[in-house]
């Protein structure tokens, strides 16, 4: 609403300086006219008594001559010039207004944009980013909460996006690791979720525990689970680097899991992942949130887009990528949701940090969780 009545306060102004300007303008003209005019009659009386000096008693008759042509030239140019189509139509200040209806015109489609939201892309699918980033800024209560965890304050909030933070080889293994684990149950709506460091797997309506399905020993090996750390540990260094934290003050919290999404209709509300959220609202420990995307946008699926909601309405939308890795801060500076996925499957790891090292949770151990 401040927008619109800002435009609209311009608006008026600009129009009240085009009145002023036009009336200006106007009088101006007038008085070009009136001198021209004046030169006329001047140069006229001049020829008159050149006429009359050089001519003596015919100068009469020059002079009527004169007056006669002057009075054929003034006929003509007074003469209206005939339209092919009629007369045009005119209106005072036509000008004036013409103008100020193109700019009425341009301000409303500016009001109906922020009205009904906008969408900027933050990274399309087809984009091959070193890095991209987006600052915003911080939420009050987030920042005041990191404020009491030294090293662990961000030096800005935002969004960062890369497609060269994880191999084409760690990608692959994440995604095998994804979908053995996921095929091993499954959830009875479109989102499944699989958490190595608890054992949490979809099944149903509810979760079990991964590890105490005997099939677990066949497709989880120490290898697989070795590029799973390495990755993890890449991830808390850019998280590190871009918002300028110590990364020895950042520490891998719950959930971090491994995430399947299709187009079956939600049966409990943990299938409803396209609501708006903040991560820090929906898990207390996290601080910084990570995703690496493991299947491709428009390729391997339909819908299924990240959006981050802001504040001036215009959203900013990242189109998952295999491989593609996005971090942001998880305070309420950054409302997001994921699109609802309208064909094939989606698949993704949520890799989650905190400043809290009572919230902390150590690297996945399947040797461990077999026991």
């Amino acid at each position: 609403m401040n927008r619109c009545t800002k435009c609209c306060t311009n608006l008026t102004a600009t129009i009240q300086r085009r009145f002023e300007l036009s009336g200006y303008e106007m009088t101006q003209e007038v008085k070009k006219t009136k001198k021209k005019n004046s030169q006329k009659n001047t140069n006229a009386s001049q020829k008159e008594q050149i006429l009359v000096k050089e001519e003596g008693g015919g100068g009469s008759t020059q002079k009527e001559n004169v007056n006669h042509k002057e009075e054929s030239k003034v006929e003509k140019s007074n003469k209206p010039v005939e339209s092919k189509y009629g007369p045009a139509i005119s209106f005072p200040y036509q000008r004036i207004w013409s103008r100020s209806v193109l700019v009425l015109g341009i301000l409303l489609v500016f009001w109906y944009n922020i009205k009904q939201g906008k969408e900027v892309s933050l990274a399309k699918q087809k984009d091959v980013l070193i890095s991209r980033t987006q600052n915003v800024e911080c939420s009050t209560d987030y920042r005041a909460e990191l404020e009491t965890y030294p090293g662990c304050v961000p030096e800005k909030c935002g969004r960062v996006v890369t497609d060269k933070l994880v191999s084409a080889t760690e990608v692959d293994v994440l995604l095998k690791l994804a979908k053995n684990g996921l095929d091993l149950a499954g959830s009875d709506g479109g989102a499944s979720i699989l958490d190595l460091h608890s054992g949490a797997l979809s099944k149903g309506q509810g979760f079990i525990n991964v590890y105490k399905l005997p099939a677990a020993k066949k497709i989880f090996n120490n290898v697989d689970l070795a590029i799973y750390r390495i990755v993890k540990t890449k991830i808390q260094h850019a998280v590190a680097h871009n918002f300028g934290v110590d990364v020895d003050k950042i520490y891998l919290t719950k959930p971090t899991f491994f995430s399947q999404m299709t187009n079956k209709p939600a049966r409990t509300i943990h299938d409803e992942y396209w609501h708006p959220h903040v991560d820090k609202e929906t898990y207390e420990s996290f601080h910084y949130t990570s995703l690496v995307y493991l299947s491709d946008y428009s390729k391997d699926f339909e819908g299924g887009r990240f959006i981050f909601m802001n504040k001036n309405n215009v959203n900013s939308t990242i189109e998952p990528r295999k491989g593609r890795v996005s971090i942001f801060t998880s305070g309420s500076e950054n409302l997001h949701l994921v699109e609802k996925v309208k064909s094939g499957t989606r698949y993704a790891l949520t890799v989650s940090f905190t400043c809290d090292k009572n919230s902390a949770i150590s690297d996945s151990h399947f040797a461990d969780k077999q026991n």
